[in-house]
């Protein structure tokens, strides 16, 4: 497992949990406790793990722990990258979702060993959308879902989302979305140069 998506994990559960609670969740899944380093390349084994005690210590199921996680890494302070990464895909919510398709390889331009999933899109006009997506890790899709919450509220979206996981390992899920608003609030400022928004 890419280092990249550990340390993403890591900074959730210290930020929304508290450092105690990541030292207790780390030391019961034999995670380093002093934390992962992001262009380093871990065992997916120990992603398992942490999940695993992550869902025992915080009482939580991973599928929810997963969704926020996806939310949180949008809308955190200290993930704007990848904020600035999604807006670029398009003006609008409906422009985000059609960038999808291509977010895969814009994410390997910049970490070219980053196991993205494969997104296909597919239109049923004039506000439904359904995404077809690859679970590289099993859960990509929850982690992919929050993030569509969370990108929602960004441009100022009101949606609803229904997930379905796939039912066995290497099949897709089917994440459906229907647009109940364009411009429901204002959304959050955005700026093509860095720094801004």
């Amino acid at each position: 497992m890419h280092g990249l998506i550990n340390r993403s994990l890591q900074i959730f559960l210290q930020d929304n949990y508290g450092p105690a609670k990541w030292v207790e969740m780390s030391k019961k899944a034999g995670a380093p406790t002093e934390g992962f380093e992001a262009m380093l390349s871990y065992d997916t084994g120990v992603t398992h793990a942490l999940l695993e005690s992550a869902e025992s210590v915080l009482g939580k199921p991973r599928a929810a722990l997963l969704e926020d996680l996806g939310s949180f890494i949008v809308s955190h302070g200290n993930e704007e990258r990848v904020r600035r990464l999604l807006r670029f895909g398009g003006e609008d919510f409906v422009g985000f979702l059609h960038s999808l398709e291509d977010l895969r390889d814009r994410a390997q331009l910049a970490v070219p060993d980053l196991d993205m999933p494969v997104i296909e899109v597919r239109d049923e006009p004039p506000t439904r959308f359904q995404l077809i997506c690859s679970e590289p890790f099993p859960g990509t899709s929850q982690v992919l879902q929050g993030v569509l919450w969370a990108m929602a509220d960004d441009y100022g979206a009101l949606v609803l989302i229904d997930l379905v996981p796939p039912s066995k390992p290497g099949e897709a899920a089917e994440i459906s979305i229907e647009l109940l608003d364009s411009s429901h609030t204002e959304g959050r400022s955005f700026r093509l140069a860095s720094g801004a928004g």
